[in-house]
């Protein structure tokens, strides 16, 4: 079934049926744009999202919960289901949208071109009709003539008054008109039947091609609707896999949540290493009261060995330290963070030791992968001359070798705080608390709490002689002091400007121009303690050195 021969007659309707097919197409065009616009909108806004629940962080703050971890993996499932509604919308403007666009302008030429034809072949026909009119009209107007030249010739004919010459006249005249209607007659014939032939060549060929043709536009136009649809779905079905593993990883997100992991994780940040606080003792007040009562007053205990109370050391310092979990802070926890984090509870400053040393490890590592990079460019440069000056590279090397020596120094320090906490730690173990109202923390360099003091160690040395500067006199004899169980902790360095053989017991062996580091200042006995890198410690004669004491330490004073 076919536009020309079913709808010859149906020009305009045509018309208005092909111009609301592409306004439909438009409209549909224009459906897309909205809908990849809602599309983009949207990634847009789950972007921002993410953006707002996901700020950039540092090391330190990086998510340590799983709770928080699986949150943050959500952020970036959600984030890449983001990207995915950006390629639909991306895939919509290309295949869809774009492509609508294009071919409703194809339309609008190729129906405007169709119409055009269908124009003119009609306005050829109507021109045709109009000449067959004007013949037609033309013929009857030449008959009326010729008819009232009949009537007026056959008047005069039968008047027996009128003149042969008006008669011959009227006669002359009734040719003229009979002779112009036969013209008249013959051109009418010949236009009719050229308008005839045009009219069947209108509806018969020209129409129903253009028709045809405007048909074949329409069907055209609905097929790419329909593949429009299709790529519309299609948009949306490539991502589907991809969105699909977005939601599975959200969902593995979900399944990674572990409450237990989460608490041992409580547990490790806030640790602080301390035992619970003892129980506290009974503290008399009533016993220089005289007893005058009956028999069935209420006896009081007594304190073993008969020793009377001391209400300042009734309390032990580690457990006066402690209240501050239930009550008030004290004001050494409000104190600022020092550099051995001495401030710090003994697990949580033992973590922070810890991860201080790594930090120094890998700036030492560094230090040294540069140190040898730059002594082979050094043995480069001394074999090839040309490349350039070996002793351009000694400054930085020397730079090198010197940050080298303050990283390990560094890490000695800090390794010694560390061994001294977990000294103090596995000791703390061990421990239970006294019951004893007596009790008193012992005199030594740790206090209950596992902070360095400068109280004298209850084990007394004799204190060595000073020795010459140029013949070094060994002590006679050194204490026990280095079988304490918690190395002290570094308070300086020193440079040996003489050797010294330190043959005696408890003396250290050095040589000249090296470095050592300093674990106790001269008690004024001319000896200072020292501990090598290696680890071993000792005492050396103070005049043999020349000392720098730490900033932080107490009395910092510098020996030449």
């Amino acid at each position: 079934m076919t536009w020309g021969t079913e709808l010859w007659d149906q020009f305009e309707n045509l018309d208005k049926h092909t111009q609301w097919g592409i306004d439909f197409l438009e409209r549909y065009s224009k459906f897309v744009k909205e809908r990849l616009e809602i599309e983009q909108t949207y990634a847009k806004q789950l972007r921002n999202l993410v953006k707002k629940y996901c700020p950039k962080r540092s090391k330190d703050d990086e998510p340590r919960f799983s709770s928080c971890v699986s949150f943050y993996s959500i952020l970036n499932e959600l984030n890449d289901y983001a990207g995915q509604r950006e390629v639909v919308a991306e895939e919509m403007g290309h295949k869809v949208y774009g492509e609508l666009m294009r071919y409703s302008q194809d339309l609008k030429s190729e129906r405007k071109q169709h119409l055009q034809e269908g124009r003119k072949a009609q306005q050829y026909l109507d021109q045709c009709w109009k000449q067959m009119d004007n013949s037609k009209k033309k013929f009857e107007r030449e008959c009326k003539e010729a008819e009232k030249s009949q009537i007026s010739y056959d008047r005069l004919d039968n008047d027996i008054n009128a003149t042969k010459s008006e008669v011959e006249k009227a006669k002359s005249q009734l040719y003229l008109r009979t002779h112009s209607a036969d013209e008249s007659k013959n051109e009418y014939a010949a236009q009719l039947q050229n308008f005839n032939g045009e009219q069947w060549k209108h509806f018969n060929v020209a129409i129903p091609q253009i028709f045809k043709n405007l048909q074949d536009m329409d069907e055209r136009r609905t097929v790419k609707l329909g593949e429009t649809y299709r790529s519309f779905a299609d948009v949306e079905r490539r991502v589907v896999p991809i969105i699909s593993k977005c939601l599975e990883g959200m969902v593995t997100a979900a399944k990674a949540v572990d409450q237990r992991k989460d608490s041992a994780i409580v547990v490790e940040s806030f640790k602080s290493g301390f035992e619970p606080p003892g129980d506290y003792p009974f503290e008399d007040y009533s016993q220089n009261l005289s007893r005058t009562g009956s028999d069935n007053t209420i006896s009081t205990p007594k304190n073993e060995g008969g020793v009377k109370p001391d209400p300042k050391h009734s309390i032990s310092k580690t457990a006066k330290n402690k209240l501050w979990l239930f009550g008030k802070k004290p004001k050494s926890a409000l104190a600022p963070s020092l550099e051995d984090f001495s401030h710090l509870p003994p697990e949580q400053r033992r973590k922070r030791l810890q991860a201080r040393i790594d930090e120094l490890s890998k700036e030492l590592q560094k230090e040294v992968d540069q140190r040898d990079a730059l002594n082979k460019m050094k043995d480069v440069y001394e074999k090839n001359p040309q490349m350039g000056d070996p002793q351009s590279l000694q400054p930085k090397i020397s730079e090198t070798m010197c940050n080298m020596e303050k990283l390990r120094s560094e890490i000695h320090k800090n390794e010694s705080w560390l061994s001294e906490v977990e000294g103090k730690v596995s000791t703390r173990g061990d421990r239970r608390p006294s019951a004893d109202v007596n009790h008193h923390a012992p005199h030594g360099r740790e206090s209950p709490e596992g902070s360095y003091t400068d109280v004298p160690n209850q084990e007394h040395r004799s204190p060595p002689h000073q020795p010459d500067p140029r013949q070094a006199h060994q002590p006679d004899e050194f204490d026990d002091e280095f079988d304490d169980d918690d190395p002290l902790p570094v308070i300086g360095h020193c440079k040996a400007i003489y050797s010294f053989n330190g043959q005696n017991e408890g003396t250290l062996l050095m040589k000249e121009n090296e470095v050592l580091y300093i674990i106790e200042e001269d008690k004024g006995d001319g000896w200072t303690r020292a501990r090598k890198q290696s680890g071993e410690e000792g005492y050396v004669p103070t005049s043999y050195v020349e000392i720098a004491m730490e900033k932080n330490s107490k009395g910092a004073v510098t020996y030449i």
